[in-house]
């Protein structure tokens, strides 16, 4: 599968809170930061994140934005809006990606950029 494919993929299970492409998706040694701080060691983490997160919160939208590829890296811009524990976010952001010679995810960077963006000397 191609690694664009993937991605969206992995974006799309959060939407419709189907972890079973997790172990598709990921390495069973992942490394997973988050934008905000916490950071995620092993597929198993991963799976505990994304099932303890699932029935707290809906994420509406994940929107892919452009990729950038660099041998077996992927960035990522993207749109990302939520609702957890009864408080909606959106945000811009940013994933750096890192891909096995499998096409597994070993490695995710996320970075945010918090909406509405402003003009201070405009």
């Amino acid at each position: 599968m191609e690694r664009e494919q993937i991605i969206e993929n992995y974006f799309e299970s959060w939407i419709d809170k189907n972890n079973a492409i997790l172990r598709k998706t990921f390495d069973p040694n992942i490394i997973y930061s988050e934008s905000y701080g916490p950071e995620y060691h092993g597929l198993h983490a991963i799976e505990s994140w994304f099932e303890d997160w699932t029935k707290r919160g809906t994420v509406f939208v994940w929107n892919i934005k452009q990729f950038i590829h660099q041998g077996n890296l992927t960035a990522v811009e993207w749109y990302f809006k939520c609702e957890y524990e009864a408080e909606v976010e959106e945000f811009d952001g940013v994933s750096l990606i890192e891909f096995s010679n499998d096409n597994l995810i070993v490695n995710l960077k996320e970075f945010q950029s918090k909406i509405p963006h402003y003009y201070p000397y405009k």
